[in-house]
């Protein structure tokens, strides 16, 4: 049983839709990458999982069970996190109550989970009483992860990761989304910089017009002369 599955899913934000019978399914082991084009549905497709725009036909399971338009509020507790490409961290606050935020969902201590973020991501704690807004676009998007990590996922969603980042930030995020996903969260991601993602993933999908054209191992997509053509600059 995959532990997310998007079965011919057709979704939009009203109008003509922009998902036209998306399939995806991942594991709790793998690192999933969406690539391809502007406007080919990619951040729609991780919207339409965590009840962010109506799904019009099909339909999206976790762990088996049906969450098609479930609303969000109601995902995180059973264990999604979604982490967006813009607005995703709390910039009037400091890093530790960020943090804190990620945690409100919980009933149980999270101090432990709190260390496991510092010790994930060092430059955090060194700043945990800095705002937020005061920090890199590289410390920011830890702080984002951080926060989504905070509610203990099974499946964290990353919109545009290392989108506006330097190449060291770059980097130093895909390693850290494998050493999350190497604890047992599965990871479901959309990335502009597809070579350098899809050398990280396990899974990779290339959408297309709010379609699917290619489905395989990162490594596969990345063999492929028809997506090295087409989707990833020759």
């Amino acid at each position: 049983m995959s532990l997310v599955e998007l079965r011919d899913v057709t979704a939009g934000y009203g109008g003509a839709p922009i998902l036209k019978g998306v399939n995806i399914a991942i594991e709790a082991s793998d690192i999933g990458v969406i690539v391809g084009p502007n406007g080919a549905g990619k951040s729609t497709t991780l919207k339409a999982i965590f009840g962010l725009l109506k799904v019009q036909e099909g339909h999206v399971t976790f762990r088996g069970r049906d969450i098609t338009n479930a609303e969000a509020d109601r995902l995180v507790p059973m264990g999604l996190s979604f982490v967006p490409q813009e607005h995703n961290v709390f910039t009037s606050m400091t890093v530790h109550e960020n943090l804190e935020m990620g945690g409100f969902t919980r009933s149980d201590d999270i101090t432990g989970t709190l260390d496991e973020v510092y010790g994930m991501f060092p430059d955090l704690a060194a700043k945990r009483r800095q705002k937020a807004g005061e920090l890199s676009g590289g410390q920011r998007q830890m702080v984002a992860m951080g926060r989504a990590l905070m509610s203990k996922p099974s499946l964290l969603m990353l919109d545009e990761p290392s989108a506006g980042l330097s190449p060291r930030y770059m980097m130093e995020i895909f390693e850290q989304v494998a050493r999350i996903n190497k604890t047992g969260v599965g990871i479901l991601m959309v990335e502009q910089n597809a070579r350098q993602a899809l050398a990280f993933a396990t899974k990779g999908f290339v959408l297309a017009s709010g379609q699917n054209r290619f489905t395989g191992t990162g490594q596969e997509l990345l063999d492929d002369p028809d997506v090295a053509k087409s989707f990833l600059g020759g």
